[in-house]
């Protein structure tokens, strides 16, 4: 299906890029700060499969894939809840977890993207809210959703009503509510929530208890409050469910959370609901390297599919690729035009798929890749489905794995599977559940990290600027062949970015003058900085961290069949190590 949405925008790529391609704010190829930016994209609605996908009985795989998974898709228990906007016709439906805490609901917080924003703020708020609105737009997801992140906010101007006891709360934005997660609109209990407690404390927000904890002869004073409390006791100001017991369980089974439900139920203003965290596979990419999406876009603006004799949409050779954010085929008019099935001119759609929709059914090509008229044979489906064993890394598992297994339900639900289903039945085999998940047994393959590597000791001589030196000269040298009363920064090189220095365990800062004089005796000629070696830690290997061992060098210094045996005995299969080059000595000795 096709929607508007906010959406992780790479510059450096010219593309859009799934949640899970982004790490740390920046996207997992080139680690160039990635935007957010709305668009209309084309979805997988990956979230009709939320809780078959949570489903792991039948599946012999690594304990932490499945918890990464579980965490990943999220699934949250609670209610949906409708506030009136005052003196409008508007509602703002929120969902949470604890129903049971609407009485200590003191204002709500909309994400700035909200529809509701332009048209409840108040005229003398307007500059103030598109101002943040503005700022809220440039830092991505990871960073508004900091914990460490100051909070900030801007008053709507407009009011909501409690629906439990008809108070007017006033309505926020705020970055840390997102637009993608839930309804994109919380109401805030600074009581019972850490986010909304350091929120009304920075803008001066009522804060109501409604948990007295259990041990404890009084009701805490908000006042006195150092964080929210979260756990459990019994409920306090809070109408009809005063002296009811929360235990800290999750849904009806805390008796307070499940008295709340109830009575929303009853009144008409609340709803018993499940929430995900995961959200639909946002599958469009800005560029010409995918599957092309098979729509065709009428005059009249809407979409429909090409037509099954047309299939596959072959990818043009002859296109040109140029920075302009937009896929290379908008410019290649022959696959450009079309006509719809009218008869009538009209374009085809110019993104392609991500890549991962690809991968997720690639074990099913390669059963028959010969095959011309059908994605496989049923008959090879039929006796070799599912995978018996699956090597991958751990990396993959709410990318890759967690899209093939949605892709094999989604292929079992639209009858790509029937026909070896038939060959199964008339062969006497049961094929109940066989087609219900890509691979029975997954086996994560462990890393060989780059080895832990000390740094130079330098001496740094020069003049200080403040606390920082700026150096003339640095000379590698023995540590204990440091002078004297030496008055410049010596120490081992701990991380080096371009011409600064990073030295000793207090990290003293040294700017290297571009004429500045370097010294290495290990190394014959003239010195520059990018020589110098800096502290490696045991991590992933890198070329940007400099930790990379080159095969080849290897190979023509011990022969290919020593570092073969290295590979094989040295490392645990499944968990593998730091990489040691003194350690070849073994298997060398071996061979000769």
């Amino acid at each position: 299906y096709r929607d508007e949405a906010l959406v992780n925008w790479s510059e450096a790529l010219q593309t859009v890029l799934a949640n899970e391609q982004v790490i740390d704010g920046k996207d997992e190829r080139l680690g160039q700060p990635v935007i957010q930016k709305l668009m209309t994209q084309w979805f997988f609605k990956i979230t009709d499969y939320a809780d078959e996908l949570l489903n792991f009985d039948e599946l012999d795989w690594p304990e932490p894939i499945k918890i990464m998974q579980t965490n990943w898709i999220g699934r949250s228990e609670g209610a949906k809840v409708s506030f009136k906007v005052a003196s409008t016709d508007d509602d703002i439906v929120v969902f949470t977890t604890r129903p049971d805490t609407l009485w200590g609901a003191t204002f709500m917080v909309l994400a700035p993207e909200h529809s509701l924003v332009d048209k409840i703020t108040t005229d003398d708020q307007r500059a103030a809210i598109n101002a943040y609105r503005d700022a809220a737009a440039s830092a991505t997801e990871i960073e508004r959703l900091s914990e460490d992140r100051e909070k900030s906010g801007v008053f709507t101007g407009a009011y909501a009503i409690n629906p439990v006891n008809q108070k007017q709360i006033p309505i926020w934005i705020a970055d840390y509510v997102m637009i993608s997660y839930g309804t994109g609109a919380i109401m805030a209990v600074p009581y019972g929530d850490q986010r909304d407690f350091e929120f009304a404390r920075h803008f001066g927000l009522e804060i109501v208890a409604v948990v007295q904890p259990d041990g404890v002869d009084e009701i805490p004073v908000p006042d006195e409050m150092d964080e929210a409390y979260a756990g459990p006791g019994t409920m306090v100001n809070s109408g009809p469910l005063d002296g009811i017991a929360h235990n800290g369980e999750k849904g009806r089974k805390s008796p307070a959370i499940a008295a709340a439900i109830d009575y929303l139920e009853e009144r008409g203003i609340g709803e018993e609901t499940v929430n995900y965290r995961l959200r639909d596979w946002l599958i469009s990419r800005q560029r010409y390297w995918g599957s092309p999406i098979p729509m065709i876009h009428r005059q009249d603006g809407t979409v429909e599919p090409v037509p099954d004799s047309d299939l596959p949409v072959e990818l043009p050779e002859d296109v040109e690729f140029m920075p302009t954010g937009r896929s290379p085929l908008t410019y290649h008019q022959p696959f450009l035009n079309t006509v719809d099935s009218d008869g009538n001119p009209a374009r085809r759609e110019t993104d392609t798929m991500d890549t991962f929709m690809c991968s997720s059914w690639y074990q099913l090509r390669y059963l028959s890749p010969h095959e011309q008229e059908e994605p496989f044979s049923a008959e090879e489906a039929a006796y070799w489905l599912p995978v018996d064993v699956y090597t991958g890394g751990a990396e993959h598992a709410v990318m890759h794995l967690l899209y093939t297994r949605f892709f094999t339900k989604a292929l079992r639900d639209t009858g790509v599977f029937d026909e070896a289903i038939k060959v199964m039945k008339r062969e006497g085999r049961d094929p109940a559940g066989l087609f219900d998940e890509p691979m029975t047994v997954l086996r994560n393959q462990g890393q060989v990290l780059g080895g832990e590597r000390l740094g130079d000791y330098v001496l740094c001589s020069g003049q200080f600027s403040g606390d920082k030196l700026m150096a003339d000269r640095v000379e590698v040298v023995e540590w204990a062949d440091v002078p004297a009363g030496f008055q410049g920064v010596t120490g081992e090189l701990m991380k080096r970015v371009e011409n600064t220095l990073f030295v000793g365990p207090d990290n003293s800062i040294v700017e290297v003058k571009p004429d500045a004089e370097i010294i290495i005796p290990s190394i014959e000629g003239t010195n520059n900085v990018n020589q110098l070696k800096h502290h490696l830690e045991i991590q992933r290997m890198s070329k940007s961290k400099g930790n990379v061992v080159n095969p080849d060098e290897l190979v023509d210094k011990y022969g290919a069949d020593t570092v073969r045996a290295y590979l094989m005995f040295n490392f645990d299969w499944q968990k593998g190590g730091p990489w040691n080059e003194s350690n070849i000595k073994g298997p060398s000795g071996s061979q000769s």
